[in-house]
């Protein structure tokens, strides 16, 4: 979920990219050469961190598909589905990824020249959509594709947000008036105005909706000027892009709550601050590189007497976790780079201690009062208990 205007559909003509790709390859067929289909190679090992920067860009490797036995149907497919996504740029159509999926089973049931094209199962229709946008550099939302997840339930009394719809006309919803009911953004790119009734202090971002909707049922943001958002566990691209506007938009500090563990720091907090490796083109904006790391942090386990989990060795799940963290601290370029120094003394403490610790913790703290979690979490921005 971005905003169109922070997309790049006026940089580039689409269809006219296609079709000179197109007309190579059919150039190269005539000229009996194997033609080459070239796309960004979308991975760790070709991922470039600058703190500068803030978000994880593509490197100069490629992923080449050249024409044999073995990928000529990736190549078919590829000029296949190609057609359907031009079509709906051409058309102003807009799909889900599954929605996609069946129109090509529709065109394999209604010609059965197509049906060497056919797919098994989405994944294989999914992988071709990715290829086709790290090929021509372009977002799925740019090919009128979108995929079937949402942006963050968000809360707030403060926040007022302007949709401006293609058909010129403006729907606004005051945050303030929705009570303990949340905004939630599509996937989708909306032309989203944010403006705030007085000054807001912070957005807090929360890693489990259900922990946000208890905050927010409690009064956290009755007695705070902020904007809450319940990430839903490893953030989605519209919650990653509905982020990314608040940071953009208001200038608001904003934080990140969530549990003491490997996983939370390499797979959850640096896909929200940083982007990821599988979208390397796209993280511009679908990252809020101000992010910062608020909890649960290991001082947090001492200070406040947290209850944590041992994470054993000989746990084949545990075992995975402790690996990746150590290929993580190895071979990720934001956990090396110096600016994130911090973060990766976290990944060595979890090494070291072996022990993870939720974020729901902080409710042991003082089982009495509903509202210890909250007075925590503002002690914590107060302090600059954050990294």
């Amino acid at each position: 979920m971005a905003n169109p205007e922070t997309l790049r559909k006026s940089d580039k003509d689409i269809p006219k990219m296609a079709e000179k790709i197109c007309n190579e390859m059919l150039k190269d067929l005539e000229h009996a050469k194997r033609p080459i289909l070239e796309a960004v190679k979308c991975s760790l090992d070709n991922s470039i961190y600058d703190h500068k920067v803030g978000y994880l860009t593509p490197g100069k490797k490629m992923v080449a598909t050249e024409l044999n036995v073995s990928s000529v149907q990736k190549m078919a497919r590829t000029v296949f589905f190609l057609e359907i996504l031009l079509n709906n740029i051409k058309t102003g159509a807009v799909n889900t990824k599954r929605e996609l999926y069946y129109i090509a089973k529709g065109f394999v049931k209604s010609d059965p020249h197509y049906r060497p094209l056919d797919f098994d199962d989405q994944d294989e229709s999914d992988s071709i959509i990715q290829f086709i946008c790290d090929m021509l550099t372009v977002y799925r939302e740019e090919m009128n594709c979108f995929a079937n997840d949402r942006g963050g339930q968000t809360y707030s009394k403060q926040l007022i947000v302007t949709e401006h719809l293609t058909d010129g006309t403006k729907a606004e919803v005051d945050l303030g008036s929705l009570g303990t009911t949340p905004f939630q953004p599509k996937n989708k790119p909306q032309n989203f105005k944010l403006k705030t009734r007085g000054k807001v202090d912070f957005c807090l971002v929360i890693e489990s909706e259900g922990t946000a909707n208890t905050l927010v049922s409690n009064g956290f943001t009755k007695r705070h000027k902020c904007i809450m958002v319940g990430a839903q566990g490893v953030p989605s691209n519209g919650v990653r892009g509905w982020v990314n506007m608040i940071q953009n938009q208001l200038k608001v500090p904003v934080y990140f709550y969530g549990d003491l563990d490997a996983y939370t720091l390499q797979n959850i907090y640096r896909t929200l601050k940083a982007g990821s490796a599988a979208s390397l083109i796209r993280n511009q904006d679908f990252s809020a590189p101000h992010v910062h790391f608020l909890g649960v942090l290991p001082e947090d386990v001492k200070k406040y007497d947290l209850h944590c989990y041992p994470v054993n060795e000989k746990n084949i799940a545990d075992a995975r976790s402790l690996k990746k963290a150590r290929d993580t601290l190895q071979n990720d370029p934001f956990f090396q780079d110096k600016k994130n120094r911090k973060l990766s003394d976290i990944l060595h403490w979890l090494l070291k201690n072996k022990v993870r610790c939720e974020q729901q913790s902080i409710f042991s703290v003082d089982p009495k009062d509903p509202t210890t979690p909250e007075r925590i979490i503002i002690e914590k921005i107060k302090n600059g208990s954050y990294v």
